[in-house]
């Protein structure tokens, strides 16, 4: 049995138009060298350890939550004098970044061309976050256990629950600096106060524009156990006021 032979080309029939070749596609922004100096008078981490590892692990599997229950610990009350300045705290720069739908991320550093001594991610949307600092103050309470013979340092912590505004929105947990962590740094490197959107070619751009903020802060060690974070405001007393507690009870 043979095939039949195949019908005639239909003179008649349109002919199929010839797509463009498809544009090239746009390169990535090359990341920035990396020269942010080291802190001063401060000994680098050591390597986590399987444990902590596993720890940070299961935090990415916490959801993200609403804020609904009541901070029960006691907090300062204000927190600054009139002229915004504490007597006796010491100046830092702190950050907070993150993708709109991603989880907030703080960073503390000596200055903005330093790597950053602390960093901790609150289980918190970035967009949510930068609505709340529209209100006129924001209160960040961390709280941990106090554990026997613990000579662990306060901001050495690896997991915290969180408040804001005396509303639990879940824990934060301390991390070590990735590489896309130091480009922010390293692309902010020059900023000491704003707030604005990084492109998203250069960091992560399948999550999309990152959103930052950066202050000078005082901060403040009420002992082994208690630090404070209050954000100098370059408008004075007409911006928007955070403070960040930090607690071991």
């Amino acid at each position: 049995m043979s095939f039949p032979p195949p019908s005639p080309r239909n003179p008649s029939a349109a002919a199929v138009p010839e797509l463009p070749p498809a544009s090239p596609r746009t390169p990535r922004t090359p990341r920035p060298p990396i020269t942010l100096t080291e802190p001063s008078k401060t000994k680098r981490p050591a390597k986590s350890s399987k444990a902590l590892r596993a720890l940070r692990s299961l935090f990415r599997t916490f959801p993200i939550l609403t804020p609904a229950c009541s901070f029960h610990a006691g907090l300062p009350r204000g927190g600054r004098p009139h002229d915004g300045h504490v007597h006796g705290a010491s100046r830092t720069t702190g950050t907070l970044f993150g993708h709109r739908k991603a989880r907030i991320t703080l960073a503390i550093q000596e200055n903005p061309g330093s790597v950053p001594v602390l960093l901790l991610e609150l289980a918190m949307q970035t967009g949510k976050f930068m609505q709340e600092m529209g209100s006129e103050h924001l209160r960040i309470a961390l709280e941990c256990e106090k554990k026997a013979n613990d000579k662990v340092r306060l901001l050495d912590e690896p997991l915290w629950t969180a408040y804001v505004n005396g509303r639990k929105i879940g824990y934060a947990v301390k991390r070590e600096a990735t590489e896309d962590d130091l480009t922010v740094m390293q692309l902010l490197h020059t900023v000491s106060v704003g707030a604005g959107v990084l492109p998203s070619d250069i960091v992560e751009p399948a999550e999309g524009d990152l959103a930052y903020m950066r202050a000078h802060f005082d901060r403040v060690v009420g002992s082994k156990d208690s630090e404070s974070f209050y954000m100098l405001n370059p408008d004075g007393n007409n911006g928007p006021e955070l403070s960040i507690f930090f607690i071991r009870i």
